[in-house]
Formats: structure tokens, C-alpha cells, sequence
């Protein structure tokens, strides 16, 4: 599951993180610590995010459980 994580944190963290920066942007903030804390604050949110979205699919790949 940890590899599965992994693998989504890169792709959530890229997604998150950039659209942060395309907002921080179209508010006209073009300093370079507004730019790379909102990058930071994109691959911070991504974490928990990743982390639920792995325990679903590795679960869901499990299928049912026989009783």
C-alpha cells in the first residue's frame, strides 16, 4: 500500500500544488514566496489526500471478504 501512496502523492501533490499556483497567480500575487508557499501548501493538503485515496483503492482491490 505504501507504493500505492507513493505513486499517488506524486500525481495528487503535481495536481494540488499547481492549482494553488494558478491561483495565487490570477490573484496577482507574483512574489516568489507567494508562488512557492502555495506549491508548499498544495504538496502539504496532498499528503492526507493520497493517503485516503490509497487505503480506498487497496481496499477496494482486496474485493469482499469471505465470512
Amino acid at each position: 500500500m505504501l507504493g500505492l501512496t507513493a505513486v499517488l502523492y506524486i500525481l495528487v501533490a503535481s495536481a494540488l500544488g499547481g492549482a494553488a499556483v494558478i491561483t495565487v497567480l490570477s490573484l496577482d500575487l507574483v512574489q516568489g514566496w507567494h508562488i512557492a508557499g502555495a506549491f508548499l501548501g498544495g504538496c502539504l493538503v496532498a499528503l492526507p489526500v493520497a493517503i485516503l485515496l490509497g487505503r480506498r483503492i487497496y481496499n477496494a482491490l482486496q474485493g469482499p471478504k469471505a465470512i
